[in-house]
């Protein structure tokens, strides 16, 4: 693997004279992407202060790392899985924040070896995609810690949100794809999840364990997963005619595949969901991300191989699911 190299470079000239308040490590084994990496952190603002190869997460543990820490890997070895689950447990204990780079071929293996550090998870990603990866960072900095920093801190992580909007802004014209947080507001736009994601029977309070257990005692099934298919099947068709991103519904349609999938007893891995929303891995990443926090969804590990995980319906979506199709009756095989 390649031989480290090391930056330690001052902030961008437009946030010059602010103190610097978080260091970054980059390792990434593809030369330009690990220069790439560390020039854009540096503009925005970021103390790079490592930029090695995958090599340098084989480094000893007692060697710190940034506070944030950013990785590619397109392709894992078991040497490589390795690295990464130990770097995953490093980073929550020290409550690091991680961005992962891999591919779709990969996906798999990398989401199920990570999962203490909840890391972005970027797949094949351009360049300013990153960018805007490093501006959640920064909201959720701003979200979490302004109430810790001096006045001359939080004027510097304002200052660091702006610079990273600005770059995100030109490079490569990107314009993401699905909703993403708002580096200058640090709010999540369309993307957040609503407090409480049922409505109605959907779902027991803790509370109020006599009237779940009757709800579940009530419950309908689980409707046909052939009916459930086929309504999948017709919301693809669309894309044969329209543009697909016109009607772009990434969290109903990963409800539909994994109602489909409890139905049917079947497993659906993280990338199998992905393929599934009709949305770039990325993003559809980002709203598995979000359901899981709203309690829609569920991480389950495979009991049989820890090197996998699976996502399903947790129990108050699948009776909310299960009671939404009872509701619409026949009508539901002509849903779109």
């Amino acid at each position: 693997m390649p031989q480290a190299d090391f930056a330690y470079g001052a902030p961008a000239d437009a946030i010059a004279g602010l103190p610097v308040a978080l260091a970054l490590s980059v390792f990434a084994d593809r030369a330009h992407v690990r220069a790439q990496m560390r020039d854009d952190a540096t503009a925005a603002g970021f103390r790079v202060v490592e930029a090695a190869g995958l090599a340098g997460l084989l480094a000893d543990d007692a060697r710190p790392l940034g506070a944030v820490v950013l990785v590619d890997c397109p392709h894992v070895s078991g040497a490589e899985l390795a690295a990464l689950s130990r770097l995953d447990l490093r980073a929550a204990q020290a409550r690091a924040h991680l961005v992962v780079s891999t591919s779709v071929a990969a996906l798999d293996d990398v989401f199920a070896c990570m999962d203490q550090s909840r890391p972005q998870i970027l797949v094949d990603p351009a360049r300013a995609e990153r960018v805007v990866a490093l501006g959640r960072v920064l909201a959720d900095v701003r979200a979490h810690g302004l109430r810790e920093l001096s006045e001359e801190d939080r004027l510097m992580l304002l200052r660091l949100s702006e610079q990273v909007a600005r770059i995100a802004e030109r490079l490569e014209g990107l314009a993401p794809s699905g909703p993403v947080v708002d580096p200058l507001d640090g709010q999540a736009h369309s993307l957040a999840a609503p407090r409480r994601p049922f409505r109605g029977d959907g779902a027991a309070g803790a509370d109020d364990a006599d009237a779940g257990r009757l709800r579940r005692a009530t419950r309908p099934a689980l409707p046909d997963p052939r009916l459930v298919r086929g309504i999948i099947r017709q919301r693809q068709a669309r894309a044969r005619f329209f543009d697909a991103d016109l009607f772009a519904d990434p969290a109903w349609d990963i409800l539909l595949d994994l109602t489909a999938a409890r139905a049917e007893h079947a497993r659906v891995s993280v990338t199998s969901l992905c393929i599934a929303s009709g949305v770039p891995p990325t993003t559809a990443l980002r709203w598995i991300g979000q359901m899981t926090d709203a309690g829609l969804l569920r991480r389950v590990e495979d009991e049989a191989d820890r090197r996998r995980a699976f996502i399903e319906l947790t129990d108050g979506a699948a009776d909310a699911m299960a009671r939404f199709f009872a509701d619409m009756g026949p009508e539901a095989g002509r849903m779109i």
